[in-house]
């Protein structure tokens, strides 16, 4: 099977989510690793192309990531999870913006989010979805 741009792209969203990734030719070899014949010029335009952005630490981010971890990092208060439902609480007035940022974050294992004034409610597709997206968002609080 042939696996084009959009599959490598999702390929990349994957591993610079789960992995610090600090160089292009670190991403060349996890990429070949998952089974993606790719070049640095390759990846450089995918970086390009998908607006990745390193941190000052030198790690690449995904800028949907970015926006959300600043988010998370400046105003959510608490997260809990019960099962494959995750309840953050944040500061008054902010969780519908919140809860955008997730959305737009297009995260995996959140299926869709509600939010009112202070409390966001996350559904993922299962209970253990749940638990990686409680620790994704509780790693993103304590990043600052």
């Amino acid at each position: 099977m042939v696996k084009g741009r959009n599959d490598r792209q999702d390929a990349i969203r994957e591993i610079v989510r789960g992995r610090s990734i600090r160089t292009q030719r670190a991403l060349v070899q996890e990429l070949e690793a998952a089974g993606f014949a790719c070049t640095q010029a390759t990846v450089s335009r995918d970086i390009a192309d998908m607006g990745l952005r390193k941190l000052p630490e030198g790690v690449y981010v995904l800028a949907e990531d970015l926006h959300l971890q600043r988010m998370v990092s400046e105003l959510v208060v608490d997260v809990k999870r019960s099962g494959n439902l995750v309840i953050i609480k944040a500061q008054p007035g902010t969780a519908s913006g919140i809860a955008a940022a997730i959305d737009a974050a297009e995260l995996p294992e959140a299926i869709g989010s509600l939010a009112g004034n202070d409390t966001i409610l996350v559904v993922a597709a299962s209970p253990e979805a749940g638990e990686a997206f409680e620790g994704h968002l509780n790693k993103l609080r304590n990043f600052r």
